[in-house]
């Protein structure tokens, strides 16, 4: 099988508890870190930031972040 999104990034409109892919492929990058996340192993998000995050200890540092900026 032929698959044409390997190596892209892919971008997705994160939901609560899903997120919608807008454009294919196959990993996106963490907002905190820029590592690449592949989709697969994608479990923390933001829908309220729009961000994706490599494990919740990042997820709990962006949100503490957020809430002290008053953004969320």
């Amino acid at each position: 099988m032929l698959k044409l999104s390997t190596g892209r990034l892919a971008r997705l409109r994160y939901l609560p508890g899903s997120f919608q892919v807008l454009e294919q492929g196959d990993h996106v990058l963490c907002a905190v870190t820029g590592e690449p996340i592949p989709l697969a192993a994608l479990r923390y998000w933001s829908h309220e930031l729009q961000e994706a995050y490599r494990d919740a200890t990042v997820a709990n540092r962006r949100y503490a972040e957020a809430r002290a900026a008053g953004r969320l």
